[in-house]
């Protein structure tokens, strides 16, 4: 498990290093909502907005490793990144995220929750292009709002980040209780048994 450069790992793979060593921990960093609706058992949910937000706070001082997980492996990349730049270096990021997990017959802890982060901005991108072009037909010019959308996926796709997903991660089913922040940052620096 390295730092500095991704150390994806498959299922199997993530399988056979917990097994191989109980310190190892799984931090999930979708939101709390799509935590709660299914999540690896054992694995902690410390959010990547959290995580950004307090990245000047953490630091290595437990020494476990640490495998990323997200829905698809984008956003467990991306918290790969903030991690490594706080000074943590044993990490790995689960390849193809809590989608390939199931695939490949891990067990899921499931209960309520929100949507996954991709299906809620397939939802409000849909949304959006179909009130633009309905509303176009009233005033043509609002044709142009459904392409702004769409310029907008498009240029998500090529960057592979998402404007869209970071604004749905600040509704109120997205976000964590009020003071659960230090709870799920334990989970990266300290005991982390309030987090699973």
């Amino acid at each position: 498990m390295t730092g500095t450069r991704s150390n994806a790992l498959g299922a199997a793979q993530v399988r056979e290093v917990r097994e191989a060593d109980p310190r190892v921990r799984l931090i999930d960093v979708r939101t709390p909502g799509e935590f709660a609706s299914a999540h690896i058992p054992g694995s902690y949910n410390v959010p990547l907005d959290l995580l950004r937000e307090h990245r000047d706070e953490l630091t290595d001082s437990h020494g476990e490793p640490m495998v990323l997980v997200c829905a698809s492996g984008a956003r467990a990349e991306q918290a790969r990144s903030v991690l490594a730049v706080a000074g943590l270096d044993r990490l790995s990021v689960l390849r193809g995220g809590i989608a390939s997990w199931e695939k490949e017959g891990g067990e899921l802890n499931r209960g309520r929750g929100t949507w996954a982060m991709e299906r809620q901005v397939r939802l409000t991108a849909g949304l959006l292009v179909l009130t633009g072009v309905l509303a176009s037909t009233a005033f043509d010019p609002l044709k142009w709002f459904a392409g702004l959308v769409g310029a907008g996926l498009t240029f998500a796709a090529i960057t592979d980040t998402c404007a869209m997903s970071r604004v749905l991660g600040l509704l109120p089913h997205n976000r964590t209780r009020p003071g659960g922040d230090r709870a799920l940052l334990a989970a990266l620096t300290g005991d982390g048994a309030a987090a699973k």
